[in-house]
Formats: structure tokens, sequence, C-alpha cells
């Protein structure tokens, strides 16, 4: 009878600690950061000035970040100096994005230091302390983009939606830096972007959502949303109003 009621209580408190740590994850938002939108040719500073402005609002009403940064032209300038001094090697060219992408993301959780946690995440699948309102990670291993550190974040944290915002305002059906007649596209399920995008990718690689991080979104069921850097834009986004984009699911 006392080993019962032991472990019917621990069942209530089990179930009750999952929930409460559900409905704080509700209003936690995945956000990966591309580093073409921190750091397009150079540091985008009113766009972090007003960035900042848009998180606080949305903080002050409840919800937590998780942001993943990109590392931008800072890594594709350093990788061309080191390719050119030395020579094309893959493995380095990644580790040297991987720093561009801490570095970028110890600049906005400097922009964020009293509500952000002091960690900066450097691997997705780690056990995670998420007690403040912000939390930043940059990349993790050679191989793979923050895209899919993002989707393995979600995947830890249990949140089942990703905002992917980059230097392209929506997927398209062809790329529009090339066909004019290119066509944005509201909404795809993941195999037909992955028709569209290929399954390869590299470090310096430019798409809407990373090939590969689209095969592991698809496994988990993610909803991503592909966003320009328009912050308007993202701030209906958050306020359940129309925006421009696209759904991935």
């Amino acid at each position: 009878m006392v080993g019962s009621f032991v472990d019917n209580c621990w069942s209530q408190f089990y179930w009750h600690g999952l929930l409460v740590y559900l409905v704080k994850m509700k209003n936690t938002i995945i956000l990966s950061l591309g580093g073409s939108v921190i750091v397009p040719d150079k540091i985008d500073v009113d766009f972090l000035k007003n960035f900042k402005k848009l998180v606080i609002e949305f903080v002050e009403k409840g919800y937590k970040f998780v942001i993943i940064c990109g590392g931008g032209s800072t890594a594709r300038k350093y990788q061309k100096a080191y390719e050119d001094a030395h020579g094309e090697d893959e493995e380095v060219m990644d580790w040297i994005g991987i720093s561009a992408t801490h570095i970028n993301a110890f600049l906005l959780r400097t922009l964020f230091y009293e509500i952000s946690e002091e960690k900066i995440i450097n691997d997705p699948t780690e056990k995670i302390k998420f007690k403040k309102k912000i939390l930043f990670a940059g990349g993790w291993k050679p191989g793979w983009s923050t895209d899919y550190d993002a989707v393995l974040l979600a995947k830890n944290l249990g949140i089942s939606e990703v905002i992917n915002m980059t230097n392209i305002d929506c997927v398209y059906d062809g790329n529009p830096k090339k066909f004019k007649d290119a066509k944005p596209i509201r909404e795809i399920s993941w195999k037909e972007f992955q028709k569209l995008v290929g399954d390869k990718w590299k470090a310096g690689s430019n798409f809407p959502f990373d090939p590969i991080a689209a095969k592991e979104a698809e496994k988990l069921k993610l909803k991503v949303v592909v966003l320009g850097k328009s912050l308007s834009n993202l701030k209906n986004l958050l306020n359940n109003k129309e925006f421009k984009g696209t759904i991935i699911k």
C-alpha cells in the first residue's frame, strides 16, 4: 500500500512537473539568426539595436528566446583568407566558420546581458539550464550548419517550430538571383523543399534552410518559417498576423 501510494504520488509529481515545463516552453521562440543578417558585409548595428528592442518587447509579454547565430561575412572572409594562404581544407574552413558563429553569439549575448544565460551553447544536444529569458547558441561540429543546430535544439527543448531569419525573404521555386521569373512559395512540404535545394551542404553555402537540417526537421515533424531580415515582418509573425515568408512542414 505504501509503495503504491508513493508511486502514485511520484507519478502525479512527474506529470505535474512535465506539464509546468511544457507550459513554460510553449512561449519559447527558437530563432535561427543567419550570419548574413547579423554581418551582411560589416556588422549591421542598426539591425542589432532594433532587434534588441523587438526581443525585449516580447520578453516583457512573457516570451523566451533561443537564438542561434550564424557566421555571416565574418566567416566567409576568414575562410577565404585561409583558402588563399593555404589551400582548401573543408574541415578547417568549417571550424573557422564555427568560430565566427561564436563571436557573433557573444556579441548578441552582451547586448542582452542582464536577461540572457551567461553560457553560449555550442552543443545543442547537451542538458540545458534555461532559467533566464534568452539563451544564445553558436555552431557545433564541422559539416553541420547553425540551421541544423537549431533543429537539434528544438528537439532537445521539446519545441515544434523554428523561425529562420536569413537574407532571403522566403523560399522561391528557383534561385531569384539567377531567374527573374522565380516565384515565392507561401507553404511547402519538406519533401518538395528538398527537391529544390538538394541534399548536400558545405561551409559558406547560401540556402534558405540547410538541406541536411531539412532532413532532420522532417523526421521530427518540425515546422520551420523562413523570413527575411525585416523586423516588422518578424513582429507580425510573433503577433500571429499576416507575414511574408515561407512555411515548411
